[in-house]
């Protein structure tokens, strides 16, 4: 078995199974006609025939819903239990689980107080004649709620949690890797169990094609099949109206498992990744993995965070609401995985027929980190490559000047190339002329259109661009990525980074490398003078 020799290595050799999976959903699970004041008070005047909308009128059915939970709970033999403050759910979950032996059904029954969002009645009085009358406004309570801990046939453990206050708001928690063990299992697949994923897999492509089913339309059975096993806070005449649950995407998880035949090369190498990229984070970097233009006005912080618990460190990198978080998954496997709190980050609805599209903008983000990551970690290019880039090229008649590494114009142009990196989209005239004036001390109305041709014109015949046909679109091409991370870094992080430490007027002369360069200078002075002195 050979050794991983860097990050592309590992990625590319020593992937023993790869998985793309939704991994946790958190949904919404909500009555839309009824999530304004004014929406309550028509259902209130229609459905309850009231003169003035008042929630007293449902007062009756909060009763029977709480009622009814009882009476399930004594129905079904199932635990009720009232959890404390700050308990693990999942820990009390795990022990139910643990004695479970049916194929599916309810685990148990969990009651918490927790803040919700509700509608009340206040009682307001007419400026005019001076009369009160209710009135129906959206307000947050601390109310009790009832956790659903189930198991079912296809989606295994699941949850569904009601709030007993009015509109009954609900949410729904499920797992995408507990679903996908499920269906290997009932077609009769050989896997072994991974934490939260799958370590190994008689069929992967099978798997995958598993993963890649579960789509929008089987979550929403889900919830119909279990609303109806369930008790349910409307009555049937309620429903028949038309105030029936829907779904939408509160969080999703993205997740890219990478299981690896060597776990210990995994560790060391993923190591190295995050230390090479903890800038990350940054709104440019950002912008090119989530494929979102990023500018002063966006909200959000940006930014990379190393977290350890214990000895195993994860990579977290913010985009808004959303984040990406790595790591080293057992010591077996590397996790890639996107979480996305809020769909309109990316200019998405939140209704779960949404889930297709958003699974495409997490799946491709992990990829695109992993990209980077890849990139950056083991960029080098070869001594002929360096060479060609140091000298005039001329294709089809067409000359164009050296691009020397030294070049402080050279260095500016490259830097504004990796803003365009990775991104779906192009980049024209104008965009570097507005990137690549400031960078060299200009102003972009001073930068002539002349210029930035010239420019382009070294980065086409260079190979590092190419220009979309019929238009004045440029894209960066694999070897221009490749050339501005390693022209940048290596200027940047080595070069102007040595000089500083070991010129005459460096700040910190006791540094280590300093010291040496002083010592080399003075032994080839005493070694110069003695030649000349012997001679």
């Amino acid at each position: 078995m050979t050794v991983a020799r860097s990050a592309v290595d590992v990625v590319a050799e020593h992937v023993a199974l790869e998985l793309e999976a939704i991994d946790r959903m958190y949904l919404n699970v909500y009555v839309p006609h009824l999530q304004t004041a004014g929406a309550v008070a028509g259902y209130l005047r229609v459905q309850h025939h009231q003169r003035f909308a008042s929630t007293t009128a449902v007062a009756p059915m909060t009763e029977a819903f709480v009622r009814n939970i009882e009476q399930f709970v004594s129905h079904e033999g199932v635990d009720l239990v009232a959890f404390a403050k700050g308990q693990r759910k999942d820990e009390v979950t795990q022990k139910y689980l643990r004695r479970f032996r049916k194929r599916e059904g309810v685990l148990y029954v969990g009651k918490a107080q927790e803040k919700a969002r509700v509608m009340r009645t206040q009682r307001r009085a007419s400026p005019t004649t001076g009369a009160t009358y209710p009135w129906i406004v959206e307000s947050t309570a601390m109310v009790n709620h009832y956790y659903f801990y189930c198991v079912d046939e296809d989606f295994g453990p699941f949850f569904l949690k009601f709030c007993s206050y009015f509109p009954y708001n609900a949410k729904l928690c499920i797992n995408g890797h507990e679903y996908l063990k499920r269906q290997l299992a009932k077609r009769g697949v050989r896997f072994a169990p991974l934490d939260n994923g799958i370590k190994s897999c008689a069929d992967p492509a099978l798997m995958q094609r598993l993963a890649d089913g579960l789509s929008d339309d089987k979550i929403d059975r889900l919830l119909r099949k279990w609303l109806k096993r369930l008790p349910h806070p409307f009555p049937a005449r309620d429903r028949a109206a038309g105030y029936r649950y829907q779904l939408s995407i509160l969080q999703a998880e993205f997740s890219l498992t990478q299981v690896l035949d060597q776990p210990v090369l995994g560790r060391i190498f993923f190591e190295e990744v995050i230390r090479e990229n903890l800038d990350i984070g940054r709104p440019g970097q950002v912008s090119l993995i989530f494929d979102r233009k990023v500018s002063r006005r966006t909200p959000g912080q940006f930014r990379t965070r190393v977290i350890t618990e214990g000895v195993v460190p994860s990579l977290h990198v913010d985009y808004k609401k959303s984040r990406i978080k790595q790591y080293h998954k057992e010591g077996q496997a590397l996790r890639t995985e996107t979480t996305i709190n809020d769909t309109r980050d990316f200019a998405i609805g939140r209704r779960i027929h949404n889930l297709p599209e958003l699974r495409k903008i997490g799946f491709a983000a992990n990829r695109r980190l992993l990209d980077v990551q890849c990139i950056g970690h083991d960029c080098f290019l070869g001594e002929a490559s360096f060479q060609d880039l140091q000298r005039p090229v001329t294709v089809d008649n067409q000359r164009a000047a050296a691009l020397r590494f030294a070049d402080p114009r050279v260095q500016a142009l490259l830097n504004v190339l990796l803003l365009f990196l990775l991104v779906r989209g192009t980049f024209t005239h104008k965009d570097v002329r507005e990137h690549l004036a400031p960078l060299l001390g200009h102003q972009p109305s001073h930068y002539t259109a002349g210029r930035i041709t010239y420019d382009l014109r070294r980065l086409r015949l260079h190979g590092l661009i190419k220009r979309t046909p019929k238009t004045h679109r440029y894209r960066a091409t694999a070897k221009g990525l490749r050339t501005a991370i390693f022209y940048t870094r290596l200027y940047n992080r080595a070069l102007r980074t040595g000089l500083a430490v070991i010129s005459p007027a460096a700040c910190n002369p006791d540094l280590p490398m300093a010291k040496s360069i002083r010592a080399a200078e003075t032994a080839l002075d005493k070694w110069y003078q003695h030649a000349k002195l012997a001679a």
